[in-house]
């Protein structure tokens, strides 16, 4: 397994020139774009790794996967998607287009920033402190590491320059798809997306939800099954923004990116897969991480199609 982990790595490693560190976020900006490292761990419990696997990132993105987990638990499935749907964009993904054309009055789905915003505001709490606590508590549970944490420096960037995400919220507020304080709601965002990862705790997270919710190590059922495979599903049609249908092509397993260039997988009662490349191409997805999927997809037979 290591010997064609390397190899995948050394792939990957082929098309980081291809892509650059998230520019819109100046904090994302000083990080290497060269960086490059991948994780496994399997239901058996045997754990691999190459190259910049233990390296910390913020997830960006992939806390969407734990937010949605967590208003699910929290909320039900019917009280979640009236809030927001469960389509696939073409669109780019923090795009406002579809809020208003689709007259929907909801975003699409929670994988794109509109949908997580909506999905964030459904987290119990008095308040926006109890909100992000919550979801850190949450994070530390199910990857098992109990210092993860939020990057303050990189929270702090995102609230200075993210406008657009504020628009959407404003958005939504305006059609009543948000209720809450917008800029208290916004702020939780910012930070469940600054929270710091590796690619351990990634692969860990994703050998549970491919365990079916159910913890290795103690035997736990932490996610209801129902609850994975809802989640699991998503990740799967829109877990890479508009390039989620080429990579259902080229790898074939429920994944999730975000823009600090990690992407979080997992392969149906086998395991999961951890990966970390900050070079991102045009549409925020890493260009080595994805290269590096579609190798070892291609060389282990994980695709799910």
């Amino acid at each position: 397994m290591e010997k064609i982990l390397q190899q995948a790595l050394e792939h990957g490693k082929k098309y980081t020139h291809l892509g650059k560190s998230a520019g819109y976020i100046p904090e994302l900006q000083k990080v290497p774009a060269t960086d490059l490292g991948i994780y496994i761990e399997t239901l058996e419990g045997d754990a691999y790794g190459v190259g910049d696997y233990e390296k910390k990132f913020t997830i960006q993105s992939i806390s969407k996967v734990l937010v949605l987990t967590l208003a699910l638990m929290d909320n039900g499935p019917d009280k979640v998607f009236e809030k927001v749907g469960m389509e696939a964009t073409g669109d780019p993904f923090n795009s406002i287009v579809k809020l208003e054309l689709k007259s929907l009055q909801k975003p699409l789905n929670p994988m794109i920033n509109a949908g997580a915003i909506a999905t964030t505001s459904l987290i119990g709490g008095k308040d926006g402190t109890e909100q992000i606590e919550r979801i850190v508590e949450f994070a530390r549970l199910v990857s098992g590491n109990a210092s993860i944490g939020i990057n303050e420096a990189v929270y702090k960037s995102e609230a200075q320059t993210g406008d657009r995400n504020r628009s959407l919220a404003y958005f939504m507020k305006s059609c009543g798809v948000i209720l809450e304080d917008v800029e208290a709601l916004i702020h939780v965002y910012f930070k469940q997306c600054a929270m710091e990862m590796t690619c351990k705790d990634l692969a860990r997270i994703g050998a549970l939800y491919s365990n079916n919710g159910i913890c290795l190590e103690t035997g736990k059922q932490i996610i209801p099954k129902s609850i994975t495979r809802m989640v699991t599903a998503i990740m799967t049609t829109c877990g890479l923004y508009d390039a989620s249908g080429e990579f259902a092509v080229q790898v074939g397993v429920p994944a999730k990116s975000g823009v600090g260039g990690g992407i979080l997988a997992t392969v149906p009662n086998k395991l999961g897969i951890g990966v970390y490349g900050p070079a991102l191409d045009e549409k925020g997805n890493s260009t080595g991480g994805i290269k590096m999927l579609s190798y070892l997809s291609d060389a282990l037979e994980l695709s799910i199609f």
